[in-house]
């Protein structure tokens, strides 16, 4: 299996935000932003894998910033790291300034998506080769973070996960 870059699998959906996707206080309810980047995210994993791929986890989100009424909106996923058929979705959330059309990160997240076959049953995706510092950053902390998750969920010994390990040491 031929592997590919984080920029094969980019995807960049921009979008406004509408009265009916606010909250009281006139800003983008968080279920409408999560379901946003889930899309994001699931068209990056079909990038990457060429198959259907599923949800499997939403490993991190952080709301920063309230995204007002009427903003644009623009998120950005790349797969930062894949397993044997998962793959780790990084995801970056812009607003645009009105006037400027200047771009600040509002929030960002860390899915996890598996490429399955016609039977649901999960596949092998290719693996991914970084290229810029950031997308080797976030290539070596996906490691890290499902040692964590493994661990969390008891399915892999504290002792066994180096990379963990090795942030203590």
């Amino acid at each position: 299996m031929h592997p590919k870059s984080p920029s094969d699998s980019l995807t960049i959906l921009t979008d406004l935000v509408l009265p009916s996707e606010t909250n009281p206080l006139n800003n983008l309810f968080g279920g409408e932003l999560l379901a946003r980047m889930d899309r994001a995210a699931s068209i990056t994993a079909q990038r990457h894998s060429r198959r259907v791929a599923v949800t499997a986890s939403v490993n991190h989100v952080a709301f920063n910033r309230a995204i007002p009424l009427g903003s644009v909106v623009t998120i950005e996923a790349k797969v930062s790291r894949s397993f044997k058929s998962s793959m780790e979705i990084y995801l970056d959330v812009w607003i645009e300034d009105r006037e400027t059309g200047i771009k600040s990160k509002a929030n960002e997240a860390i899915y996890t998506f598996v490429a399955v076959d016609d039977t649901g049953s999960p596949v092998e995706v290719p693996p991914v080769i970084p290229e810029t510092e950031l997308e080797k950053e976030r290539f070596n902390a996906a490691l890290r973070r499902k040692q964590l998750s493994l661990v969390l969920a008891g399915k892999m010994n504290p002792h066994e996960a180096t990379e963990l390990k090795a942030l203590f040491s």
